[in-house]
């Protein structure tokens, strides 16, 4: 029996993805001991701190709830693709019959990732907090009128936004929703934030990159009843006028294991046709 040790997480609201985990466990078992599997939705295995490896079966939202709960216990993650994109997910099923061997022979490389810690405070007291991997969004809601927020690192004032909200973003999620709002393409391993306003009403706020040396603070001044706080995507929270949001880097961070071969720029080419004329991407 290998002596490499990994655990599987797996989207099992998506279909094909229990089937696909059941077809490829007596393959897996000649490579590694596959200690446990467990939905996206569940807590880590028991011993997943001990493990070599956690192989994730989904998207890049199943990559995301796992980095979030799997990134204190130092287990790096490989994502096999199995929704839309595959932007962290970068594996196919057959690359990761390919590779899996060399990859764990080799010591399973990867690059750390910076995270964030968000909390949601009133009345001075923390009522909200979540790790982020990839994003913070505070969104306007219903009705849908324009909310103010101000914003602080340290002792300054940054700027006040007026507008539809803002995205505060890890390195790691400047290729999401800061990227579709004109925000900078950060390289994943800097450590950063970037803070992107959502339709402000002003032609002179753009897009911002700061250091996450001090924590960064969000002040609603003005909300709508469905004003809320989203992390990744999936965990979100009302925000209410007078609250704080505050935003600071995370002491760990998660590993995440490259397709050999496929750099940073090669996957923003290839998923994300970024650089290319039109030409070229048909």
């Amino acid at each position: 029996m290998s002596a490499h040790k990994i655990f599987i997480i797996g989207n099992m609201a998506k279909p094909g993805v229990r089937e696909q985990i059941d077809a490829l466990g007596p393959w897996l078992a000649t490579v590694a001991q596959v200690t446990a599997v467990a939905p996206s939705r569940g807590p880590l295995p028991a011993d997943a701190a001990a493990c070599d490896l956690c192989v994730v079966f989904g998207g890049d939202g199943t990559l995301l709830s796992a980095a979030r709960m799997a990134a204190p216990t130092g287990v790096p993650l490989l994502g096999v693709n199995m929704g839309k994109l595959g932007f962290l997910a970068e594996f196919s099923v057959e690359h990761l019959q390919q590779h899996l061997g060399e990859i764990l022979a080799a010591g399973v490389p990867h690059t750390r990732r910076m995270m964030l810690d968000v909390c949601v405070a009133g009345g001075g007291q923390k009522r909200f907090c979540s790790p982020v991997a990839n994003d913070i969004c505070i969104s306007a809601g219903p009705p849908f009128r324009m909310i103010e927020l101000n914003l602080e690192q340290g002792d300054s004032h940054i700027v006040s936004y007026r507008g539809d909200g803002l995205v505060i973003s890890t390195p790691t999620g400047s290729t999401g929703y800061n990227m579709s709002l004109g925000g900078p393409i950060l390289d994943p391993t800097l450590e950063a934030m970037a803070i992107s306003p959502i339709a402000p009403h002003s032609l002179t706020v753009r897009p911002i990159v700061v250091q996450p040396e001090q924590a960064v603070r969000v002040e609603a001044v003005r909300t709508n009843a469905g004003t809320a706080v989203i992390v990744d995507g999936q965990v979100s929270t009302q925000l209410a006028q007078g609250e704080v949001v505050e935003v600071r880097r995370a002491e760990y961070r998660f590993k995440i294991v490259i397709h050999p071969g496929r750099g940073f720029y090669r996957t923003l080419s290839d998923k994300l046709q970024w650089g290319m004329s039109p030409h070229q991407a048909t």
